[in-house]
């Protein structure tokens, strides 16, 4: 132990070197910050580390929210947001991106306009509207600039049941509204099952392409009725297992397998609601 007042020295190794691993995957979170810990860039640097991944992020706003719900946020300016992005891409081979929370009009844009810079990059779209207590995320104009501006850059959009059901103009049937979102130029669209009824044990995930279902994916439904950022959280895990070269199907089977483990072992941290528990050793179950 060091003499009091004086700093802790290390003694160097003789012939000791700084050993340096291959970088793994690298996947930008492009989402708002959620000081509570439970959802938006939080969750996503968490997935993404449990999948072995290397984290990057841009963020596009900063909320006040706990695990019971949102009450306010404010946004960072459409050009600041895309000079993150552009800066992570310009420097680090980015594998993949997820793209959550955006709240404006003006950051549909902005990092529309990145994620055509970077054709080649899969990108995981989440079209958050308001969190799961029910607060706002999204200015009104945002609705209608997802359609022209991000929808036909999304390689997996996933929408749940309200948000879905809102961007494809009230439709209810959910082959219509697969169609309606695919239209647009995604290439897949996953409709979360978690809000569609509500009371069935069964919870199912349906996975579309332009005409056709490709999978319907299902698993019991926990009996906690709400988590603090579940979407996020597979949202974000689909994204790696795309980063890590899995095609489309199979990375979202994988996420929804890493999402459903994760809410297994959910935990409550506060006085809302429970929150994924995305290191609850994931390598180890996928070994």
């Amino acid at each position: 132990m060091a003499e009091e007042g004086k700093p802790l020295v290390y003694p160097a190794s003789e012939g000791a070197d700084i050993l340096h691993t291959v970088a793994p995957p690298t996947v930008l979170t492009i989402a708002g910050s959620d000081p509570s810990g439970g959802a938006g860039i939080q969750a996503d640097l968490a997935t993404i580390a449990a999948f072995g991944c290397h984290g990057a992020a841009a963020i596009t706003a900063l909320t006040v929210q706990d695990t019971r719900d949102v009450y306010g946020f404010r946004l960072a300016d459409p050009e600041q947001l895309a000079e993150q992005a552009g800066t992570v891409l310009a420097d680090i081979p980015v594998s993949a991106i997820k793209v959550g929370m955006l709240g404006s009009a003006g950051a549909a844009h902005a990092v529309a306009d990145v994620l055509a810079d970077h054709p080649d990059v899969p990108a995981v779209v989440d079209p958050v509207l308001a969190a799961e207590g029910g607060g706002s995320l999204a200015q009104a104009d945002l609705r209608r600039a997802l359609h022209g501006t991000l929808f036909p850059r999304a390689t997996v959009l996933t929408p749940n049941e309200a948000e879905a059901r809102e961007l494809a103009g009230g439709e209810t049937v959910p082959e219509a509204m697969a169609d309606e979102l695919l239209r647009e130029g995604a290439h897949y669209v996953l409709l979360k099952g978690g809000h569609r009824e509500a009371e069935a044990e069964i919870v199912t995930d349906r996975l579309f392409s332009f005409g056709q279902e490709e999978a319907s994916l299902s698993h019991p439904r926990l009996p906690d009725r709400g988590y603090h950022g579940s979407g996020c959280t597979l949202s974000t895990a689909i994204a790696c297992a795309l980063a890590d070269g899995r095609y489309a199907i199979d990375a979202v089977r994988t996420g929804i397998d890493f999402n459903f483990r994760a809410l297994q072992a959910a935990y409550t941290p506060g006085r809302g609601q429970a929150v994924p528990n995305r290191m609850f050793n994931w390598r180890g179950w996928e070994a």
